[in-house]
Order: C-alpha cells, then sequence, then structure tokens
C-alpha cells in the first residue's frame, strides 16, 4: 500500500485519471562475465536487486544489460553451477546512463587463499596442494616457524597477504572445532550463515518488518484508537529457465484482524515477440473484534479473495504491440462474487522516442478490494488490516463497472518526457468509501473500519497532459494537469446525501487536478525521499461552497527510505521505512475517475519498520 503511487507495469500512463509514472530518466547496467583465466563464462544468471528486482543472463560472449531501470544503487549478483558466487556488488544507477559492473566467477574446486608474495593465479588443486605441503615443510625445518605467514599458509585462512589459489577442503577455520554440529546450530551460528543459504542460488528477494497504524488527529496517533498492527512480508523471485522470471509473495497480520495474503507471477522476459505475464493471488480476513458495524455484513467472520490473471505482449513488428488479456476474480462477499476485466492495448513507435498508445478496457472493483489485492510492483505490500461494511444496512454490496478508453501520445526529449492523453469513461454503480461515519440508527464507525456505497451511474471524458524530467542529477520529479467533464446520470443510497453530498448531486461538474511528485537521493548518507501530492476540487469531502461549487482538496504520499549499511551482512543489505499518507488508493490502469475522489475523510496512515533485501 505503500509503495510508489503508481504502477508503470500496468500502464498508468494511460489511465484516464491523474497519474504520476516515473519522473526520472531510466539508467542501465552493462558488464561482462569472466572466470579465473579471463575468459568470458555464457549463460551465468546475474540480478540486480534495488528499486525494482530484475534478472539477465549472460550471452556466449559473457555480456549481459540490464536496461530501464529507475535511478539508485543495486545490489548485483551472480550465480552458474559449478561456479563459486562472488561477493555481490553495489552498483550506482544514474538517470540516461549505463554503469558498467565486472564480475568474476571461479570454478568449484579453486578457492583463493594466502601466500607471501603471490598473485590471484588459476593454480589447480594439485598445484595448490603441493605449495601449501612446501610451505609446511619450511616451517619443519625451522625456516621462521614462529611467523604468522607459515602459519596461515598451512590452515588456508583468508587475511591481509595477497591471494593464492587452494582446495576448498582446505579452508578450515582452526578456531572452530572439527566435530559434528547440527544444522539448525550452524545456521543459529551467525546470521550470516543464514543468508549464505542463498548465496549460491539464483534467488533475491525482499522481507519486511513493519507496523502500520491509522489516525485522524494526532492524539490518536499515541492512543488505542489508531488501530495499530504488526506486519510481516517476504517476497523470492528467481529465473524461470533463460527467457522469464518467476515471483512468489506472501504476507500476514495477527490482531482482532488475522489476515494473509499468498500471490505468485511469472513473466517472460525481452526480447521475446510473445511476452506472457501469469499471475495469481489468495487473501483471506478473519475479524475477531467486537464492532458491531464490522460482524453486520460478515455471517461467518471470514472474508476470501481469490484472482487469476493472464496477459500477452505481442511483438508483430519492431514498431508495433499489441497487448491484451485480462483478471478473473471471485469474491465470496459479493452477491454476484465473480468479476472479470479484459484489457486490449496498441503501441505504435514511429520513432525511437515517440509513442502512440490507445485501449480499451473493462474494470469490475469490489468494495473493498483494496484491502486483499496483492501490489503489482515491488513496493510495502500490507495485508488486510482494515474492515467494512455498506452504508445501507442489510443491502449487501454491489460491484463498480468501469468501461474505459483512451488514446496518448508521448515523446522524450533526453532526460525529458511529455505525455498528452485523451480518455472517455462510463461508469456503473461508482463506489463511494466514507470513514467516520455518523450514521442515524447504525453504530459509530472506528478509524480502522469504513463504510462503502453506491453513487450510481457516471460519464466522463477529458484529457491530460504530463512532463517529466531530471530536475538535478539527484533529484527527478514531475508534474500533470487534467480535466474532465463528468455527469451523475443516476443518484445512489441516500445515505450519502447525509455523508458525502457532493457524491450524491446529480448533473454535470468539471473536475481539475494537478498531481506533483519529487524524488531526491542523497547518496552520501544513502537516503532517498519520496514526496507525492495531488490536489483537486473533485474531492468529494472537500465540502460545498453556497453558491453550489466544491472546494478544493489534497492528498499527500511521503516515504523517507534509510539504508543502514552497518547491519549488511554477506549479500544482504538493510533499510529503514517511514511513510506517512491519506491516500485511499493506490493510481492504477483504467481505474475510474473518482475512485479516490469518492473517499470521504480518509484517516492518514503510518508505516515503520526495516527490510532486509538479499
Amino acid at each position: 500500500m505503500f509503495a510508489s503511487a503508481q504502477q508503470s507495469a500496468a500502464r498508468a500512463s494511460l489511465s484516464p485519471v491523474v497519474h504520476t509514472a516515473s519522473s526520472a530518466a531510466p539508467g542501465s547496467i552493462a558488464g561482462v562475465v569472466r572466470d579465473e583465466r579471463g575468459l568470458p563464462v555464457p549463460n551465468v544468471v546475474v540480478s540486480a536487486l534495488g528499486a525494482v528486482t530484475t534478472i539477465a543472463v549472460s550471452d556466449s560472449s559473457g555480456q549481459f544489460q540490464f536496461g530501464g531501470l529507475a535511478p539508485g544503487p543495486y545490489l548485483v549478483r551472480a550465480h552458474l553451477a559449478g561456479y563459486m558466487a562472488p561477493r555481490a556488488q553495489m552498483v550506482q544507477v544514474r538517470p540516461s546512463a549505463s554503469a558498467v559492473s565486472a564480475i568474476g566467477l571461479r570454478r568449484e574446486g579453486v578457492a583463493p587463499v594466502l601466500a607471501a608474495g603471490v598473485g590471484l593465479s588459476a593454480l589447480t588443486a594439485t598445484e595448490a596442494t603441493t605449495t601449501s605441503q612446501a610451505a609446511e615443510v619450511e616451517g619443519a625445518t625451522g625456516n621462521d616457524d614462529s611467523s604468522e605467514t607459515p602459519w596461515r599458509i598451512r590452515h588456508g585462512r583468508r587475511g591481509v597477504l595477497k591471494d593464492a589459489t587452494l582446495p576448498e577442503q582446505m579452508l578450515v577455520d582452526a578456531d572452530e572445532p572439527s566435530g559434528p554440529t547440527s544444522f539448525a546450530g550452524q545456521i543459529a551460528g551467525s546470521p550470516g550463515r543464514f543468508v549464505g543459504l542463498f548465496a549460491d542460488a539464483p534467488i533475491s528477494g525482499q522481507v519486511n518488518l513493519l507496523t502500520a497504524g491509522s489516525f485522524d488527529t494526532p492524539q490518536q496517533l499515541f492512543s488505542t484508537d489508531s488501530s495499530s498492527r504488526n506486519v510481516a512480508n517476504v517476497r523470492l523471485s528467481a529465473p524461470a529457465g533463460a527467457h522469464a522470471d518467476w515471483t512468489v509473495a506472501g504476507a500476514f497480520t495477527q490482531a482482532d484482524i488475522s489476515s494473509w495474503v499468498v500471490a505468485g507471477s511469472y513473466s517472460m522476459r525481452a526480447p521475446a515477440r510473445h511476452r506472457y505475464d501469469l499471475g495469481i493471488s489468495y487473501s483471506t480476513q478473519r475479524y475477531d473484534g467486537g464492532n458491531p458495524l464490522a460482524l453486520r455484513d460478515v455471517t461467518d467472520g471470514t472474508r476470501n479473495v481469490g484472482t487469476v490473471s493472464a496477459y500477452d505482449s505481442f511483438r508483430i513488428t519492431p514498431e508495433a504491440t499489441l497487448s491484451f488479456g485480462g483478471e478473473y476474480g471471485r469474491y465470496d462477499y459479493l452477491d454476484r462474487p465473480t468479476l472479470i476485466s479484459p484489457r486490449v492495448e496498441f503501441t505504435l513507435s514511429p520513432g525511437a522516442q515517440t509513442r502512440i498508445i490507445g485501449s480499451v478496457s473493462r474494470r469490475g472493483v469490489a468494495p473493498g478490494a483494496e484491502e486483499f489485492l496483492a501490489p503489482s510492483d515491488a513496493g510495502i505490500w500490507l495485508p488486510p488490516q482494515r474492515t467494512f461494511s455498506s452504508i445501507a444496512a442489510h443491502t449487501g454490496f454491489k460491484a463498480e463497472q468501469a468501461l474505459s478508453a483512451a488514446a496518448g501520445l508521448e515523446h522524450d526529449f533526453g532526460p525529458s518526457t511529455l505525455a498528452v492523453r485523451a480518455f472517455r469513461q462510463h461508469v456503473n454503480d461508482q463506489l463511494v468509501t466514507v470513514f467516520g461515519a455518523e450514521v442515524p440508527g447504525q453504530p459509530t464507525a472506528k478509524v480502522g473500519h469504513y463504510l462503502v456505497g453506491n453513487t450510481g451511474d457516471i460519464g466522463a471524458g477529458g484529457f491530460s497532459a504530463e512532463f517529466r524530467t531530471v530536475i538535478a542529477s539527484r533529484v527527478h520529479g514531475s508534474v500533470e494537469y487534467s480535466v474532465a467533464r463528468a455527469e451523475i446520470l443516476q443518484a445512489g443510497d441516500h445515505y450519502l446525501v447525509l455523508l458525502a453530498p457532493v457524491a450524491a448531486r446529480t448533473g454535470r461538474s468539471t473536475v481539475q487536478d494537478v498531481t506533483g511528485r519529487i524524488d531526491a537521493q542523497v547518496p552520501e548518507t544513502a537516503t532517498r525521499v519520496m514526496v507525492l501530492y495531488r490536489l483537486s476540487n473533485g474531492f468529494a469531502d472537500a465540502g460545498v461552497r453556497p453558491e453550489g461549487r466544491s472546494g478544493v482538496d489534497g492528498r499527500f504520499d511521503v516515504q523517507v527510505r534509510q539504508s543502514l549499511p552497518f547491519m549488511n551482512f554477506s549479500n544482504a543489505r538493510w533499510e529503514m521505512l517511514l511513510a506517512v499518507r491519506n491516500f485511499f488508493r493506490d493510481a492504477s490502469c483504467d481505474q475510474s475517475l473518482f475512485d479516490e475522489l469518492y473517499v470521504v475523510r480518509p484517516p492518514k496512515r503510518v508505516v515503520g519498520g526495516v527490510t532486509l533485501h538479499f
């Protein structure tokens, strides 16, 4: 939920709402993998872990490349069966630039050892053994036997001397007991050993240990009304053959709401004429608290959601690509539990820096769906943490259906991009979400609970323009303006007249939005800061002026990520996160223009904790 507010993988650039795509020109990493003799090594799996996680495979000349990377630090690792994996290296990716990374692999059975005056060589196991035996003979004849150098040679231990080679079986720590130890004891011996279990495998991922809470006022942040909950989630990624990657993820939380989410995906890598993206997720929520509103619409105390998605990006020619697919979702708390969301998109690139994009889609959104669905990016993932019920008692939930068509043009000017688009929408049963409601004859909703209703059918159309660029070497940002003419064709629940007057009105209105985003990096302190702010006259909680025009309100998202290098070990690195925001939804492709606008009085959410990347 506290990941980047936009999801470029879902083509947010075609969304008919204000959005923020990546505001910095992407960079790349290129390099070559060689063995201890300096020869190129093909078919090596190389992973880059940073703002995104991606995997490449070296070609016959040992070369590999990662393109389209968001600027920032990346942890680069390599793996190939039969070779010893080197230590991971940190590579800094800068906008519109290519970073260089050289990786050296060493065949198993040949390992570095210390020897005075000897550099890194390609000695065989027999030659290295002979060298070690000669050193021991020298010590036995009294030639400087009390010095430190012969002792280190005999024990094959790395130190401050130069590198030579020695068989792996001689790399024994003289300070460690030679007797057998249990597997559990070896793991508990040091955290480095635990991460070392993944060092020789082409697996990367992250573990998040977080605490999340909601509050309306600063006083609630330090009270029991803040609905604070502990969250843990893990994400693992690895290559599936030479041309695809798989990812699995899971998250859970335990409090008066017990919930968990599992998800998996399979994605083809470019270049490929057909790039398939498959995904599946399942989530469940059980409420054990005493809030009457939360229990009113949950007959057995649980809600379950499952989704399956499949998309194909077909490269017709080098200049034309057709993407199509859809998502199937089943929500057991809906009267009609099945939702199908198809999508078709066509991209034409008449030039290397110009793209023309058109799309048609139909998207079904269930009330409370954001509490169950896994994010499409690699950001912070929170499992179901809040409960919800219908505005009108015992009327059940009704899903929203949004039919969208859009056409856009994007052009790159060096590190800058200008994008314009036009869109048209028709929405049936537009959702309205209300926090802190006081409904006559019903219990008061708490901070961790919200009400959901439908305002009726809406038609809208308009255009938007966005400019994103690199402001400085460490700061990049974007700004977007959107205007739309909308008409509410029929009214929804009568309670909306009291809870959200703007959402209950019929007739035409003009909605204007301005969204700005700034991303900054401070490499001296390994700090990343993201600030996103959206200003609009269409928010339902902005109030209504006497002359009938709606007021102006804003939403924000602030994230601070601080690397903790003093806690790093082996191939792992630690990062601290602090985020505060009052956005209810992350912008996604083909969502309704009013999905975020018709969220009334959303509380501020704060997330803090640590992340382990490996």
